[in-house]
């Protein structure tokens, strides 16, 4: 089965997504965009997405494309506002979702950060 890579702009050893046949396995993708981080967990909350929604564009996908969701917070007390701003972009057939606390994100500001999974059409 051939691959097909998305690159990041980020100077880090992984790749923005990877398809492999009818997947799109997007990385993790976190709270900054244009190198600013999102001040609380709702603005945090919209940037990853907004990233995640960016990266699934160069595939060709949008956020109705996502079939799984892996989330990633720091303290789970935030969840419900998480949760908020997560329902405004998935608004229906909502994917499959896991979610874990996680202490100590890549860089020491960040609260959430979010992971997935799209069907491409072939």
């Amino acid at each position: 089965m051939a691959k097909q890579v998305y690159k990041s702009d980020l100077p880090f050893p992984f790749s923005a997504a990877v398809r492999a046949g009818s997947l799109l396995f997007v990385s993790g993708q976190v709270g900054v965009r244009d190198g600013k981080t999102g001040s609380g967990i709702e603005e945090q909350t919209r940037f990853t997405l907004d990233n995640i929604r960016d990266v699934l564009a160069q595939a060709g996908c949008t956020l109705d494309d996502v079939v799984k969701v892996t989330v990633f917070i720091t303290d789970m007390s935030l969840w419900p506002k998480m949760n908020e701003i997560y329902r405004e972009y998935f608004t229906h057939d909502l994917p499959a979702r896991s979610a874990l606390g996680a202490n100590g994100l890549a860089m020491p500001d960040l609260l959430v950060e979010m992971e997935c999974i799209a069907a491409v059409a072939e």
